[in-house]
């Protein structure tokens, strides 16, 4: 059994019906507890954690871009430290690189605030910590992202999320049935 992980029920549409489902919270606290507590009672074979980010501004990077997470940077306490960096699981590493030619492969930064990552074009709230809860567990994950924002971009009118749930359900999809 694989175990997709989402801030939100939205984020985890691509895999309904094929895997496991956590809704984790929105943030990194909340993942690494739903997370580590999800595994503990399933133990699957492999955690993919899925959800919208931001990019920063002149990155190069486009709002609805798919990104999957070379690292997993923990911004929000000394983001220079190794401790604070995670690797994901080689094999879906490759996986994902087969399944999404079309996907940028970067770090991610992990913080609890918009805005607060650093060292990092791509912002989001919870991979590091879900990486973390199942690195502790010996199982193999993975972060799967798409560009829904600037992380400047104050206004959340602006960001472009329902766009951004579809393109991520279609890229969950795909790399759902490369793992099974």
């Amino acid at each position: 059994m694989i175990l997709f992980v989402g801030a939100i029920g939205q984020e985890l549409a691509g895999a309904r019906d094929q895997a496991r489902l956590l809704a984790c919270g929105v943030g990194p606290v909340e993942a690494a507890i739903a997370t580590a507590k999800e595994i503990i009672k399933e133990r699957p074979r492999a955690v993919i954690n899925v959800g919208l980010a931001g990019a920063r501004r002149g990155s190069g990077i486009d709002v609805l871009d798919v990104v999957v997470g070379t690292e997993a940077v923990y911004c929000d306490l000394f983001p220079r430290f190794s401790a604070n960096r995670l690797a994901p699981d080689p094999a879906l590493l490759e996986a994902a690189r087969s399944v999404l030619p079309e996907a940028r492969f970067l770090p991610i930064g992990t913080t609890a605030s918009v805005g607060g990552s650093s060292e990092v074009e791509v912002e989001a709230m919870e991979g590091f910590s879900v990486l973390r809860a199942a690195q502790l567990a010996a199982i193999p994950a993975l972060e799967l992202r798409v560009i829904s924002n600037e992380v400047e971009e104050p206004s959340r009118s602006n960001w472009h999320i329902d766009d951004g749930l579809y393109v991520l359900q279609g890229a969950t999809r795909r790399l759902l049935e490369a793992l099974l």
